[in-house]
């Protein structure tokens, strides 16, 4: 293992054992936030050494700081280097990190079965990724005797969101004069379902309040967070070997959108039919471009276009593996072409020299 992926693994490790560490402890004080910075800043070190691991930089040309959550995640569900990460693992990452972001910087109201879901979810997650990028079982680095013990036993995510709502409307019962604390409870529930539908921020309390006069008036929880309702959480083993995963139901909307649109969440992202957005094969883009097949491939190794999500995809149908290239991709080529029309001879001689070399190290 390299040795910054490893320090950076050591440092996940530590977040996540002190998270397991506040979730356990008999108080409350501090507790929910503490649970929720510590869980986050785990995936966040996590990501950072799998990168590092397979090959990729956390750190952009001329930046002074490292990538943040947010790239880490893209980094690690769309980048055909670093690749790892399914759809249903960014949801629980995008959930985290929304809770985090509320816990550190506002208000949350968070139940102990909710927060048990997303913390015993995120659990499973790391153990997942430090197997499938590290080889590494987490149980080798997390001490033996954690018990985690609830007077409130969690119940499945539709169970919660129906008991959450009852909640809020006990708490909207004119004469109560508790909206803040219901604010505060809706954020939570609303928070899950931006992450599912790829919204990034955290809801506005305009949006909260709409949220809140929905409810007053009995209109389903189904009706007000349809992401929610599409997804199950999935739970194998017991005890200590409890493993709780998001799952989709079949037929959620997703879509891809590049990266920095407004309002978008890392990923929210897969296009519905990927065939139909990657139209093109390495002949089609050759062909539309006049030139050989060999030198399309050059160009393409020489400004990285593999690397980039808008631009290319590696989709398994089956059993087989298609590489595929975007329109957006063949129109970037081309602008390219069109400055400098050597450019192409120019990709096709240094690639030529670099054999033996990693191409995606070459840049212009």
């Amino acid at each position: 293992m390299k040795k910054e992926a490893k320090l950076l693994m050591i440092k996940a490790i530590d977040s996540l054992v002190l998270c397991a560490d506040h979730f356990n402890r008999p108080w409350d004080q501090g507790r929910v936030h503490a649970i929720l910075i510590f869980l986050d800043h785990s995936f966040e070190m996590l990501l950072k050494a799998a990168i590092i691991e397979r090959g990729s930089k956390i750190r952009e040309k001329g930046a002074k700081e490292t990538i943040g959550f947010d790239k880490c995640v893209r980094k690690c569900y769309s980048d055909a280097s670093v690749q790892f990460l399914t759809d249903e693992q960014v949801l629980t990452l995008q959930a985290i990190n929304g809770y985090r972001d509320a816990a550190q910087h506002y208000l949350l109201d968070i139940s102990e079965q909710h927060l048990y879901l997303q913390a015993q979810a995120g659990l499973t997650l790391f153990k997942d990724i430090l197997k499938e990028v590290f080889e590494i079982d987490i149980y080798s680095r997390l001490p033996r005797r954690v018990l985690p013990l609830s007077t409130t036993p969690p119940t499945d995510l539709h169970s919660l969101f129906s008991s959450e709502v009852e909640e809020v409307k006990r708490l909207l019962t004119p004469g109560k004069r508790r909206g803040v604390e219901a604010s505060s409870k809706i954020r939570a529930l609303a928070i899950m379902e931006g992450a599912i539908n790829g919204e990034k921020n955290q809801p506005s309390q305009g949006e909260i309040n709409k949220i809140s006069k929905q409810i007053s008036k009995e209109v389903s929880w189904e009706s007000l967070f349809p992401g929610v309702a599409s997804i199950n959480m999935t739970q194998t083993g017991y005890g200590p070997s409890l493993d709780l995963r998001i799952t989709k139901n079949e037929g959620i909307p997703v879509h891809l959108v590049p990266e920095g649109t407004p309002d978008a969440y890392v990923v929210g992202v897969r296009k519905i039919n990927e065939l139909d957005y990657y139209s093109l094969g390495l002949k089609n883009l050759a062909d539309k471009l006049g030139i050989t097949q060999p030198k399309a491939h050059a160009l393409v190794q020489y400004f990285a276009i593999q690397n980039d999500a808008e631009f290319f995809k590696e989709i398994r149908v089956g059993k087989t593996k298609f590489k595929r290239y975007s329109p957006k991709a063949l129109a970037t080529l081309r602008d390219i072409i069109s400055e400098d029309t050597t450019v192409v001879e120019k990709a096709w001689r240094e690639i030529q020299a670099a054999k033996g070399r990693e191409p995606s190290s070459l840049q212009p």
